[in-house]
């Protein structure tokens, strides 16, 4: 009798080992640290509460409806836009697998060749050619993994974060490749608003203490209108400075991170290798450019109803890194570390190395993707066994 082929979920949210908190069935993605990004919530949302409560209906009135209308749709769009970067994936790279692992390992080993005891090994890296200049991969000890070009690992959230910015507290998340947009979106909208609010309280506080006609001659307290200016005028330095750094750095094409290390300044004058050299086109690179899927997603899989969760997993894994493995097929380049006697054996093991088709295992020893079709036939089987 043939086994009974069940399908199963793995989700891959639930075995990431970094320090990351998920909700919605892992739609939502977050720091686990979310004070700071509370207070922002209370910041953003009271402030705009006493503004509409307090200076809308008297502006409506004695200027133009259209100021309340319009405060309001920048709110929204404010909130819409910091919900998304604190909720989405900033771009976390998956950890190496066992296996995955262990053939990074024996590559290292090939290119450093063997290092006498109490001799410190040279440093784990790879050069790779980028716009005809050379980038140095480095690698990640926790992740075990060579980090991509300009990946780097946050150690707030212990995982590595492609095209890594910074770790924001405000927004409790790192800002990355797959939210770096929405967060500048929002510093922009933040800084409108802060500046919308401000001057149309001191336009209120003018009004009520020195009025133009007798439709508003009566005097009010202002205190909470008082209090709205102080919080603006002191957010105000910090958002407009923050929005006005990040268009410098998109207008180079450069993150945060970049710029805190030097990497494409100082002693070095190496030149950005990611640059345009123009800046209408690194605006549109950064702010327009593809939104890539997040590496979080459902892996279906169609596996013997007697298979433990245990196998289920490490079947899994299995297959995710024969599929990394035939995708990262380039050979590996010696750098300024690598001994000259392992330089000759790696150019021969690069051109020896098999085909992506040779690499690839049995089917048999691996359970088949799941499909409409693999699932109806699995079902028709299943019935005729009964």
């Amino acid at each position: 009798m043939s086994a009974v082929m069940i399908t199963r979920k793995v989700r891959k949210w639930e075995k990431l080992p970094g320090k990351n908190t998920f909700c919605c069935d892992g739609r939502v993605m977050m720091a686990r640290q979310k004070g700071v990004f509370y207070l922002t919530l209370f910041l953003i949302i009271g402030t705009c509460s006493l503004f509409f409560a307090f200076e809308c209906p008297y502006l409506a009135v004695h200027l133009s409806p259209a100021i309340p209308v319009f405060a309001a749709l920048l709110f929204l769009f404010v909130m819409a836009m910091l919900l998304r970067t604190s909720f989405s994936d900033p771009g976390v790279l998956p950890r190496a697998l066992p296996e995955e692992a262990t053939f990074i390992e024996m590559e290292i080993e090939a290119a450093n060749g063997n290092v006498p005891a109490g001799q410190r090994p040279p440093p784990r890296i790879r050069n790779v050619q980028i716009n005809n200049q050379i980038v140095k991969l480095k690698y990640c000890y926790t992740c075990k993994i060579f980090r991509p070009p300009r990946a780097s690992h946050c150690s707030i959230c212990d995982n590595c974060v492609d095209r890594f910015d910074h770790h924001c507290p405000w927004v409790g998340n790192c800002v990355g490749k797959r939210n770096y947009r929405y967060f500048y979106l929002f510093t922009l909208s933040l800084s409108l608003l802060t500046i919308y609010i401000f001057t149309f309280d001191i336009v209120h506080v003018v009004m009520r203490e020195y009025p133009v006609s007798h439709l508003c001659s009566q005097k009010e307290q202002t205190g909470f209108t008082v209090l709205e200016v102080l919080v603006c005028f002191f957010t105000l330095w910090s958002v407009v400075g923050l929005t006005g750094f990040h268009t410098y750095l998109i207008s180079l094409n450069q993150t945060t991170n970049e710029d805190i290390k030097g990497s494409w300044s100082g002693k070095n004058r190496v030149q950005n290798p990611y640059s345009h050299k123009n800046i209408i086109k690194n605006c549109c690179e950064v702010l327009c450019g593809p939104t890539y899927p997040s590496a979080f997603v459902y892996v279906k899989l169609l596996i013997p109803a007697g298979l433990s969760s245990v196998a289920l997993t490490a079947s899994a894994s299995f297959q995710h890194a024969v599929l990394c493995l035939q995708k990262t097929t380039a050979p590996l380049i010696p750098n300024e570390h690598t001994p000259d006697d392992a330089k000759p054996s790696i150019a021969a093991s690069a051109e020896k190395s098999p085909s992506p088709k040779e690499e690839l295992p049995p089917a048999s020893k691996l359970p088949p993707l799941a499909s409409p079709e693999t699932d109806a036939e699995t079902s028709i089987a299943k019935d005729k066994t009964h």
